[in-house]
């Protein structure tokens, strides 16, 4: 028999549609995993990969659920900002 389905509190959706990871979609959904995993947030907070949102021009692109955030051009310092508002909901620098 399976474990339960689980339902995460919070997801971050990142695009990794082919514009998106050459400019690092890919990579930032990396680190934020291994952010998630470190903080021991595994299971309340999830990392889906995504793939082409129709936002090329904007690439990469992200959403933090259910804050209904989206960020463009995003830098992994952008991500860690993102991070500690939508997800840790502090006012300290991740």
């Amino acid at each position: 028999m399976s474990k339960g389905f689980e339902v995460p509190d919070k997801v971050i959706y990142v695009c990794t549609g082919s514009k998106c990871k050459k400019k690092g979609g890919k990579e930032i959904g990396k680190m934020l995993r291994n952010m998630i995993k470190d903080m021991g947030l595994k299971g309340k907070v999830e990392v889906v990969k995504t793939e082409c949102t129709d936002r090329c021009d904007f690439a990469p692109v992200m959403s933090f659920q259910p804050d209904n955030v989206w960020l463009q051009h995003t830098t992994e310092e952008k991500a860690k900002q993102a991070f500690n508002d939508h997800i840790l909901k502090t006012d300290g620098q991740v």
